[in-house]
């Protein structure tokens, strides 16, 4: 599995590269909307706010190169990693990683997730946790001030704005 966001932060893999994408906001959930075992986020008073939580996403870009991590996985942990990844479609990308190494899936954004964040942009509703982009910085970090910066190089990460929310899972 190729990890490009919160995935090189939550499972330990080696330092990767994906060629011909550009890491960008690219999905969201709808956090007024409540899904029996995914989660949703509150503030600090505890009031759910009724925004579109953005993450992380690829974007095709044959100019770009996205690092990131690749973690070896058991079948049964992508069948996980499936059901985790509710907003985007597992993609195989074995011809695009450096270093080669056999088969490797990623995840880009689904139809529906992509349509989410669209509708949190038009509604001025699109926010990302303080929580989620400082656990991905984190983890670049933790793979050295090179990855960090080739992470600032192969994303555009700039123009929402960032909500001090607590996730909870359902």
């Amino acid at each position: 599995m190729f990890g490009y966001g919160a995935l090189v932060t939550d499972m330990e893999g080696s330092p990767g590269e994906l060629r011909g994408f550009r890491r960008c906001w690219g999905v969201a959930m709808d956090n007024s909307q409540t899904i029996p075992g995914y989660k949703y986020y509150v503030d600090e008073n505890g009031a759910r706010p009724d925004v579109y939580v953005a993450y992380l996403d690829i974007q095709p870009d044959p100019a770009a190169t996205v690092n990131g991590a690749c973690i070896p996985v058991e079948p049964d942990e992508l069948r996980a990693l499936d059901d985790r990844e509710r907003s985007y479609t597992r993609m195989e990308v074995t011809d695009a990683i450096d270093p080669p190494l056999g088969r490797v899936w990623t995840y880009t954004g689904s139809p529906d997730g992509r349509r989410r964040l669209s509708v949190g942009r038009e509604r001025g509703r699109a926010v990302i946790t303080r929580e989620y982009i400082d656990r991905v910085v984190a983890g670049f970090r933790a793979l050295g001030e090179d990855e960090y910066n080739a992470f600032r190089a192969s994303s555009d990460v700039d123009g929402l704005p960032l909500r001090d929310l607590v996730r909870i899972d359902l």
